[in-house]
């Protein structure tokens, strides 16, 4: 299980640092001046220079990545000062230099916005309950439906049913999810809002009448449904597939010889050894979901990851739109981590290690 853990680790953090590297060159090949950006337009030579400088902007492209690198780690080496421990809010774990640099534990720093001067973790964080609730949500309604429609298929394998299920599931993954987002809002949320009681353009936090801020949980239909097409679909086919092996194994034809109940052999024993592959498919759109549904939350008015990363784009607040890069990808290492992990739960034959 040790051996496991570290060699997923160690390819986490493989995968980390080149995301790293390619953000880092990206962001830094495009013609736009950061310290002018910082400051704004107006900005006399002196503050520019003076930004530029604290950006690390004037050294060498080498210096700019090792800077980067050593903002972004959880754990480096800063300077023993106020200044330090407010700008990066580290715990200091090691006395180093006579006391001048300490070894410290912080979060990663991604720097300020350019436009609010916010730090940009502070951003992402204050974005995140969206966007967590959204993906939820839609991988829910996705599992909800995929699944059971996926063993009901597999079961009636070329019935009317079957065949309908397989039509709809084509044209359900066929179609972006931004365009069922733009049909779902202008019918549900304009059109017919006098009798769906649905908003177009909303957001899942509103204030009430006392100053609160508070879940509207209707606004989350629309959003959800339209991000859960897809996932339905995909989940669909898969379980469908998967079942129909399993189904035509030898242990599943002894137990049927053996008299068990049908029902007792599609769910205990067939359904639990063909959820690999749905798994799998499952941790991959919820990684996606939760590192940002961008053109949805955006047609929603949802302020969530994705809405924050495409106004960064357009406001080209380069820090922030990092930073939703490094966090997408930090998501999708976490979440693969834990859906290894939950193989060897899901079929008994698969060992941790093998």
């Amino acid at each position: 299980m040790a051996k496991f853990f570290i060699s997923k680790i160690f390819y986490g953090i493989l995968v980390m640092i080149g995301v790293i590297v390619i953000v880092f060159s990206l962001f830094n090949l495009l013609p736009v001046d950061a310290a002018r950006l910082t400051v704004g337009q107006r900005a006399d030579i002196e503050s520019v220079d003076a930004i530029r400088k604290e950006l690390g902007l004037d050294l060498p492209k080498w210096q700019q990545l090792t800077l980067y690198f050593k903002e972004v780690s959880p754990i480096s080496i800063e300077a023993n000062t106020t200044e330090a421990k407010v700008k990066f809010k580290y715990v200091p774990l090691m006395k180093l230099s006579q006391g001048e640099k300490v070894l410290v534990l912080k979060r990663p720093y991604l720097r300020r916005s350019f436009q609010t001067k916010r730090d940009v973790w502070d951003i992402l964080m204050a974005a995140l309950p969206q966007t967590i609730l959204l993906a939820i949500a839609s991988m829910v309604l996705a599992c909800m439906l995929g699944i059971p429609l996926g063993v009901v298929a597999a079961v009636r394998q070329h019935s009317w049913f079957d065949n309908i299920a397989m039509s709809v599931s084509v044209l359900g993954i066929s179609v972006p999810s931004y365009f069922s987002a733009l049909v779902l809002g202008y019918f549900f949320g304009i059109l017919w809002h006098s009798w769906t009681g649905l908003n177009h353009i909303s957001g899942l936090f509103v204030i009430d009448d006392f100053g609160n801020e508070i879940i509207e949980w209707k606004n989350l239909i629309l959003p959800a449904i339209a991000l859960g097409t897809r996932p339905v679909a995909t989940i669909f086919q898969l379980t469908r597939s998967s079942m129909l092996d399993v189904l035509s194994q030898d242990y599943i034809r002894t137990a049927k010889a053996k008299g068990l109940n049908f029902v007792t052999i599609l769910f205990k024993h067939a359904l639990r050894n063909a959820l690999n592959p749905v798994v799998t498919a499952v941790s991959g759109w919820f990684a996606e979901l939760l590192a940002g549904a961008f053109f949805v939350e955006v047609i929603f008015g949802i302020n969530g990851l994705g809405f924050t990363a495409v106004d960064a784009l357009l406001n080209f607040d380069f820090p922030v739109a990092s930073g939703t890069v490094l966090f997408t990808a930090l998501v999708f290492i976490l979440v693969n981590m834990f859906v290894d992990l939950l193989y060897t739960v899901l079929d008994p034959r698969i060992k941790v290690g093998n």
